[in-house]
């Protein structure tokens, strides 16, 4: 929390909606943040497997993202705010948490005719909430991801789509051509432990610029989490293996090393405040977003900002390099099909 949080947003909303009841999170005022023998005593959940549960959301509006595109090197460290809405906290009248959608991002190459998908798929989550707590202790949660990349086409009769496919049935339907085949990454907290933590607060570590502060834009709350990011999973087949290697090194030339392996990434996820919950809605949440960036390549609910340094400057990715890389990518795969 902001320690200048009331003079920040005087007119800060603070709406509860209609049936909370709270309790179960059993943090009186005294216990120690974030009531770990709670937290550490509740089973991982599916993502999807208690939709039936959750009335009730904050989404982050506002998902600010920092990283270095050298690891090691600050001089290089970037920003970015990914689209809004890309983050939810699910959780019933109670507090206890039941599903966290993590953030969905979409990448087109003009180039390539397709659209390159980018997910931080939750594998499982725990958590509670307060709704009526002291901003500094609202809610913990700890989760476990598996980030995800995968293609879809602008046309299934585009070039290079009939290019993947025949590569596809060549190497056993082993290519991240839908979610369910997408590159999996391994990932942990920065120290390497699995379970990574969800905490009220911005990220000390590394301050964030202030145009990346949102209380001025009267957020609820703000929380953070850090991410290493870990190798990719083999798919059993060599060449598959190669081909995401080459879909990897594209996607870290554009981005700045993003998801290179042993980077690590850190955000702020700025809240509104909670809303009641559409079930039927938030089961089609990411169908919807990827709809949205497969025909319109862009996200449902509006672009984020582009990376830049901590001044504002914006980061290149060297247009030469990135289009070099694509060309290479492209002729490598016409090779595989001779």
């Amino acid at each position: 929390m902001n320690p200048n949080h009331d003079t920040d947003a005087p007119n800060q909303p603070s709406f509860i909606p209609a049936g909370w009841v709270g309790g179960f999170s059993g943090n009186p005022p005294g216990q120690p943040y974030p009531n770990s023998a709670l937290l550490n005593s509740l089973p991982f959940l599916g993502n999807l497997d208690n939709i039936p549960n959750i009335t009730r959301m904050l989404r982050a509006k506002w998902p600010e993202f920092s990283w270095e595109t050298t690891p090691g090197d600050a001089t290089t460290r970037m920003y970015q705010m990914f689209a809004p809405d890309i983050s939810r906290l699910g959780y019933d009248n109670t507090g206890r948490v039941w599903s966290i959608i993590c953030p969905q991002q979409g990448v087109y190459f003009p180039t390539l005719g397709a659209t390159l998908n980018i997910e931080v798929t939750v594998t499982g989550n725990r958590g509670w909430i307060d709704e009526t707590a002291d901003k500094d202790v609202l809610f913990a949660s700890d989760i476990t991801i598996k980030p995800t990349i995968w293609f879809s086409p602008d046309s299934v009769d585009g070039i290079f789509w009939q290019q993947l496919l025949k590569l596809n049935k060549l190497w056993n339907n082993t290519l991240p051509l839908s979610k369910e085949k997408g590159i999996r990454i391994n990932a942990t907290d920065e120290n390497g432990l699995p379970d990574i933590q969800v905490r009220m607060g911005e990220r000390i570590d590394w301050p964030f610029p202030d145009r990346a502060k949102h209380w001025r834009d009267y957020a609820w709350a703000v929380a953070n989490l850090a991410v290493r990011i870990g190798n990719i999973d083999s798919t059993g087949n060599a060449k598959a293996d190669e081909f995401n290697s080459w879909v990897m090194d594209l996607f870290n030339i554009g981005s700045g090393n993003l998801l290179l392996a042993g980077n690590v990434l850190t955000w702020n996820l700025w809240a509104g405040s909670p809303e009641l919950v559409n079930q039927e809605e938030w089961k089609n949440h990411a169908a919807y977003w990827r709809y949205s960036i497969d025909v319109n390549h862009r996200p449902p609910e509006g672009e984020g900002t582009s990376i830049a340094d901590f001044n504002g400057n914006p980061f290149n990715p060297g247009e030469g390099v990135l289009y070099a890389k694509t060309t290479a990518f492209a002729l490598w795969i016409g090779w595989q099909l001779l």
